[in-house]
């Protein structure tokens, strides 16, 4: 008998009067809202502006929702396309069902048109971002505990996930907390790039790399532990052999980047504030930007220096005409 479980919630959907609010979709947006924020302090301390992690945003989450939604359907076609199903059920996004590998990809394509249009450089917006997206995934997951979904094996640990009602035709019980594994880490992942970065000064989109092959580690052994149907290839879930795939690729550009192009690069986005150096503008944090005047103009700074030239005159004309 368990000394104690994690309930599952009996319902994944509130209604406020006649508007639904699911559960799954309602941890996205948050995790959405948090990357951006966060996001946007680390941009601000890297010599962007205030505004721009959001406007590519508008990009690469549509993006990022449409590839995470067709590498799930692609991978688990079965689930919609097999007999007795229905492929309508392929566009019910909020029941559940988004492919991380797919959504990164085609996050990224989307990232890329919005730092084509505003001029900056892709690998510094990834670097900026990439603790945010780490947090965002670790809300999202929660998601899933919505849902009862993306659970392990049968377990009695006091820490079990109670599952009351399931999709894939198993008995209720308790089950391990994938959900909860692959949150706490993705958590750990997003502090781990915030220090790496902070102690390393990472550039050339290296911070970004280390989230991707940090958290393909994790995804590979709690990818292992799940239970839910999925293709296998040499005994091993899909899933795990992408993780492996994409470690390796992570690894392998942070190696060739450092070697090619050590150091940090330097953020130059028209009418921001120049950025402060400073121990603890590593995280991505923008204390003391605050402060900090925008540059002005050598517009500005020649007027000004022709001010200065014309008071300097009359005041030499008014001593000698008193002397």
């Amino acid at each position: 008998m368990e000394l104690a479980y994690i309930p599952s919630p009996s319902r994944g959907v509130i209604h406020l009067g006649p508007v639904p609010l699911r559960g799954y979709a309602f941890c996205i947006i948050i995790g959405v809202f948090v990357a951006v924020w966060l996001g946007n302090k680390r941009w601000i301390a890297r010599g962007g502006r205030a505004g721009t992690v959001a406007d590519i945003a508008v990009w690469a989450v549509p993006f990022g929702l449409i590839g995470g939604r067709l590498y799930h359907v692609i991978t688990d076609y079965q689930l919609y396309f097999s007999e007795g199903r229905d492929w309508v059920d392929a566009f019910k996004i909020w029941e559940g069902g988004l492919g991380i590998w797919g959504a990164i990809a085609f996050g990224a394509l989307g990232a890329w048109i919005g730092c084509r249009r505003r001029g900056i450089p892709l690998p510094a917006y990834a670097d900026a971002v990439a603790p945010g997206i780490a947090f965002a995934q670790a809300i999202g997951r929660w998601g899933n505990w919505f849902n009862q979904e993306l659970y392990g094996k049968a377990t009695d640990l006091p820490w079990a996930l109670e599952i009351t009602s399931s999709t894939d035709g198993r008995e209720p019980g308790t089950y391990h907390p994938t959900f909860l594994y692959e949150s706490l880490w993705c958590a750990g992942v997003a502090l781990l790039v915030i220090w790496a970065d902070r102690r390393f000064k990472l550039g050339h989109g290296r911070a970004f790399a280390l989230y991707v092959a940090s958290y393909c580690v994790g995804r590979f052994w709690i990818e292992y532990m799940r239970v839910d149907e999925a293709h296998h290839v040499l005994g091993l879930r899909l899933n795990n052999w992408t993780a492996v795939l994409v470690f390796l690729l992570a690894v392998a550009y942070i190696v060739i980047s450092a070697k090619k192009r050590p150091g940090r690069e330097e953020v130059v986005e028209p009418g921001a504030a120049p950025a402060v150096e400073s121990s603890d503008s590593g995280d991505g944090d923008a204390e003391g930007s605050d402060s900090v005047e925008p540059a002005k103009s050598s517009e500005d700074a020649e007027s000004a220096e022709s001010s200065e030239t014309k008071d300097g005159t009359k005041d030499e004309a008014g001593s000698a005409k008193k002397g």
